[in-house]
């Protein structure tokens, strides 16, 4: 296999930097079963939804998450695939 180049790797230890949080690792388990609202993430996570917001902002900039307004909703749902891998490890590895 190919190295990856160290601004590549960089790259990679910011979105994985985001993603080492429970609340955050919960809102992925979450998403990869379908679409939630704030609130949805945040009663299921137990924290107040300004808290839930935050966290999906942040992962919403690393690229991860997408969300389509609907109404006065805003759904969250997973936007790379590559999740799915590593919520697997995770569960695999702590389950």
């Amino acid at each position: 296999t190919k190295l990856l180049s160290m601004e590549a790797l960089s790259d990679a230890a910011e979105c994985l930097k985001t993603l080492a949080h429970p609340v955050r690792l919960r809102f992925v388990q979450m998403l990869l079963q379908g679409r939630f609202t704030v609130g949805e993430l945040a009663e299921a996570s137990e924290i107040p939804s300004h808290m839930a917001s935050e966290h999906l902002r942040l992962m919403q900039r690393c690229g991860l998450l997408n969300s389509s307004r609907e109404g006065r909703r805003t759904y969250y749902e997973v936007a790379d695939p590559h999740l799915e891998s590593i919520i697997s490890c995770v569960e695999n590895r702590f389950g």
